[in-house]
């Protein structure tokens, strides 16, 4: 292979037509990816599904998530810099489809993205340790990698790109990031609908390459950070929506219900007997909806100020359509942290309204979950729940579990992944919800109550005129 490689750098040195600097970049790329199938088995699945392609004029190679495209120009020039060049921008592509990065690009802070992205993946070829893609600059990546380290810990996408939107880096910073781990382009991380590889596909492949990572990587520690974007890659995602239906209950609501409704008596009689319709339809009809729950907002550590109040929005958001909903409500919104601090009962939108506008949180001490199971069950002996369908649980996820299961359903949302959470019981569910997601909803309830408020002066205008 050696041979291959000098024999292949003097024809670059030399090529001069369009033809033949395509076919050299095509045998610059195959033995990239013989190289790497030889020292990361692990990865063949990924390496098979992850084709070249040439697109002259672009002056870079870039992949949208299915296909590494390359510009036979660039590839040469990059090549006869630095032979290992080609091999590292490969790798650091497919590293980026393996771990579906470009698949969340659309509904992010894509500068910060990008160079979570470059980082993360540039982390895990570092720890690999490949000789055949070593660069001079890979020193100083280090000594910026173990710094970063210290502070976010495992180095995976999300968890950089949280720590970037918390610590956002100067002008300087961001240079010397891209100087130390951009190696392609982003640009064609665009929302594509006929991509040849799906984010579904690209999971499965991950899940395949993690469990050989465990047989090819035993008793090694230069595939952990490998490890940590694969778990990361292939957690399970829950809908939080469908999870909030288990709240629901049979129950008679006040509407018309069109299926049971016969239409044709009806408009026969208004024809033939002027308006009197021959049947009335049925003012009520069983649904499942919710009624009776309580959500339990955790108030110390990381639970605070605008993140709870993005969670209540979005739950109670989700809960309030008028699928989900019945007309009469019962909400217990609890804050609590080692004890029930404050409980504030809701039982229509502007009851929520006032609390969300006015509600301050209290408690900030250690965590308990405990006191708002017990607390709950008073609540029940003095017959303020007839049905009691369900908690949710606001929590950062270090405090004291119940022992015992109640008879009512409890979920347990998490802000983030954190793999240093001690595990929920295991007859409750847990739902991660994201930052990001949460900030969304945040800035969606933000614009609707300036649109509000909009409507609100434009009716006073128009009253005064």
């Amino acid at each position: 292979m050696r041979m291959v490689r000098c024999a292949i750098h003097r024809e670059v040195i030399m090529v001069t037509d369009a033809k033949k600097a395509t076919a050299l970049s095509n045998q610059i790329l195959q033995l990239a990816h013989d190289d790497l199938i030889m020292h990361l088995r692990f990865l063949d699945t990924a390496l098979a599904r992850f084709p070249w392609r040439e697109r002259a004029g672009m002056n870079c190679m870039a992949t949208d998530g299915s296909v590494c495209y390359f510009d036979p120009v660039y590839l040469l020039k990059a090549y006869q810099a630095d032979s290992k060049m080609i091999p590292r921008i490969y790798l650091h592509m497919l590293l980026h489809c393996v771990f579906a990065h470009s698949f969340q690009y659309d509904r992010l802070d894509t500068e910060l993205w990008d160079l979570a992205a470059d980082i993360a993946v540039e982390s895990v070829i570092l720890e690999l340790g490949l000789p055949g893609v070593t660069l001079e600059q890979d020193a100083d990546a280090e000594r910026k990698l173990k710094l970063l380290r210290e502070d976010i810990g495992a180095l995976t996408a999300e968890r950089i790109y949280r720590y970037l939107r918390l610590n956002p880096p100067t002008p300087h910073e961001r240079e010397e990031f891209q100087r130390l781990f951009l190696k392609d382009i982003h640009s064609l991380w665009k929302p594509a609908e006929n991509l040849e590889m799906t984010l579904e596909q690209w999971k499965k492949i991950s899940e395949r390459i993690r469990t050989d990572l465990k047989s090819f990587t035993k008793a090694r520690t230069d595939a952990e950070t490998l490890e940590k974007n694969l778990e990361e890659t292939t957690r399970d995602r829950y809908d939080y929506s469908d999870i909030l239906r288990r709240f629901a209950v049979m129950g008679e609501d006040i509407t018309v219900n069109d299926e049971e409704f016969d239409y044709i008596y009806y408009t026969y009689g208004l024809e033939h007997y002027g308006n009197l319709p021959l049947i009335e339809p049925l003012e009520y009809k069983e649904t499942h909806k919710a009624k009776e729950f309580a959500i339990a907002i955790d108030t110390s550590a990381s639970c605070r100020g605008p993140v709870v109040k993005a969670f209540l929005q979005k739950t109670y958001s989700i809960l309030k359509e008028e699928e989900n909903f019945f007309h009469k409500i019962n909400v217990h919104i609890l804050q609590c942290d080692n004890e029930v601090q404050s409980d504030t009962k809701i039982t229509c939108d502007e009851d929520f309204e006032t609390f969300m506008k006015y509600g301050k949180l209290s408690g900030f001490g250690a965590t308990d979950f405990r006191p708002v199971f017990v607390y709950l069950d008073e609540l029940r002996a003095r017959g303020e729940f007839e049905n009691l369908r369900g908690l949710i649980y606001f929590t950062d996820g270090y405090g004291i579990y119940p022992e015992r299961m109640p008879d009512y359903d409890v979920i347990f949302a998490f802000l983030d992944e954190d793999e240093n959470r001690a595990p929920t019981p295991p007859w409750s569910l847990k739902v991660i919800l994201e930052s990001e997601e949460l900030e969304s909803e945040e800035l969606k309830s933000e614009e609707l109550e300036s649109k509000k408020l909009e409507r609100e002066e434009m009716e006073e205008e128009t009253d005064e005129h």
